[in-house]
């Protein structure tokens, strides 16, 4: 049986009376790609951020490999950890904006080797030969020394994503990482997490490629404002949706 990676139990997170998650479960299994789906506002975005801690959240937990992430309780009181502990805890999940995040003033090879060096305290040689491999893997062995300027979107994106990877996360999350990109630019950066999908890493994708989603996906998560209005295997929702929402959705989207 495969092992829970990710536990999320009751979540919870409000921004002053607006309340965007409203108690949301989740269970992820190793080696599950999981595409979360939905329209903008529904929560996807906020629950990816909690996940990583990016985001404080007011009720529930999320576990990690049988850790609580971001607090602990007290008697009857919920305290946040120290910020070394959330940040060692952050490490264990990698993500990949809509936004690349690199750092201009370094090469590509420089940008994944930042985090290898300063988080995981590793000698620039050993990094380099990390980043080496990532950037082969996703494409850009002839662009390991350029800097961001000098790359397209797309391959400043498999950048990003390389760095992230490199890390080792037990968890990676992309946050429709294609939606800044160009239309012509969006196949390459969805091939590259295809290829991660195929070597068995754990994903969740909040994305509105839904014929990626429908390809590349073990299961779908369907959110509707701030609960899981369905889930299940791609092929069944994505062709006979069970709620009048979701089929609603597929309709205004662009699966087809």
């Amino acid at each position: 049986m495969a092992k829970t990676i990710l536990d999320i139990r009751g979540l919870r997170k409000t921004y002053g009376q607006h309340e965007v998650l409203k108690g949301v479960d989740c269970a992820v299994q190793e080696g599950e790609v999981i595409a979360i789906i939905g329209s903008s506002g529904s929560g996807k975005t906020t629950m990816l951020r909690c996940i990583n801690m990016l985001e404080e959240f007011q009720g529930g937990t999320i576990s990690l490999d049988g850790e609580e992430i971001g607090y602990h309780v007290e008697g009857t009181a919920r305290r946040r950890k120290s910020e070394k502990e959330i940040a060692r805890q952050r490490a264990l999940t990698g993500m990949a904006f809509q936004q690349f995040n690199l750092f201009p003033h370094m090469t590509a090879a420089e940008n994944v080797m930042l985090g290898l060096i300063k988080v995981k305290k590793m000698a620039k040689f050993e990094a380099r030969a990390i980043a080496e491999t990532w950037l082969d893997r996703v494409g850009l062995a002839s662009r390991v020394d350029h800097y961001p300027g000098q790359l397209s979107g797309g391959q400043q994106q498999r950048v990003a994503i390389a760095r992230a990877i490199a890390m080792a996360p037990r968890l990676m999350l992309f946050d429709e990482v294609t939606s800044a990109l160009d239309p012509e630019l969006v196949g390459e950066v969805l091939q590259v997490i295809k290829g991660l999908a195929a070597d068995g890493m754990t994903m969740l994708l909040v994305t509105h490629e839904m014929r990626f989603a429908y390809e590349v996906s073990s299961r779908v998560i369907f959110m509707n404002q701030g609960v899981i209005c369905e889930e299940g295997n791609p092929k069944e929702m994505f062709v006979r949706p069970k709620t009048e929402r979701l089929a609603e959705f597929l309709k205004t989207s662009s699966f087809n």
